[in-house]
């Protein structure tokens, strides 16, 4: 995990400041950038997360967030002054993996961008269901439908993965929670929904009945497609 690259978008020379110690610190590779347009010219030397303010001076960060799930799964992590549950739920939606509100701890920050990263890290198996309709490669971190591609962010690869490993078996939202993210998150239930409905827009020929995730209604989920002999 050490000497990943991470870039910080914000515009508070202090803050980033900040954060930029405590990650190098911690063995991470800091880039910074100031605005929108410095961020998406520093995705092009490539990075492994992305700490991204919502509040930038010319190009809000909501619609950076879109530009860069147009072509990349990279981890986001959202850093806003925005709290309100409407916001981070509108935030997780658009595609962000974490979503940390203002003011914050920098030990908590690094905490959950270790936590992020080890998501996306060491994963060695590939599973397939429905005969090989959904495939997913642990090692790789890709996803196939139907035998095309689909792309998911980090938490909602961690999330599916979860699920598919054990068909049938019914899990709570915490527990979700707690799985792909390693810690309490207020606001749970309303993140894993979320993160379950963009999932489902994906995967589903029809996500109103879907045939891999089923709703447990007043409890969660469970994974409902047929494993492949592998």
């Amino acid at each position: 995990m050490k000497g990943s690259r991470i870039l910080v978008v914000e515009d508070e020379e202090k803050i980033t400041d900040i954060v930029k110690a405590y990650l190098e610190r911690e063995g991470f590779k800091v880039g910074t950038a100031a605005t929108g347009q410095e961020a998406l010219e520093g995705l092009k030397d490539g990075v492994d997360l992305i700490i991204l303010d919502l509040m930038l001076p010319d190009i809000a960060g909501e619609d950076i967030c879109r530009a860069i799930r147009e072509d990349s799964d990279v981890p986001i992590i959202m850093l806003t002054a925005k709290s309100e549950e409407e916001d981070r739920i509108r935030g997780l939606g658009i595609g962000a993996d974490d979503y940390v509100v203002k003011p914050f701890s920098p030990r908590e920050l690094v905490a959950r961008v270790k936590a992020l990263l080890r998501r996306t890290k060491g994963l060695k198996k590939t599973i397939s269901f429905n005969q090989g309709d959904l495939r997913i490669d642990a090692a790789r971190f890709e996803v196939t439908k139907g035998g095309k591609p689909v792309v998911l962010t980090p938490t909602e690869f961690k999330l599916l993965l979860n699920l598919a490993e054990r068909p049938g078996q019914v899990f709570t939202r915490l527990q979700l929670v707690n799985a792909i993210l390693g810690y309490d998150f207020e606001g749970y239930d309303r993140t894993i929904d979320a993160h379950i409905k963009n999932i489902r827009h994906k995967i589903e020929d029809d996500p109103r009945a879907p045939s891999y995730i089923k709703t447990v209604y007043g409890i969660g989920y469970r994974f409902i497609g047929s494993p492949d002999e592998n």
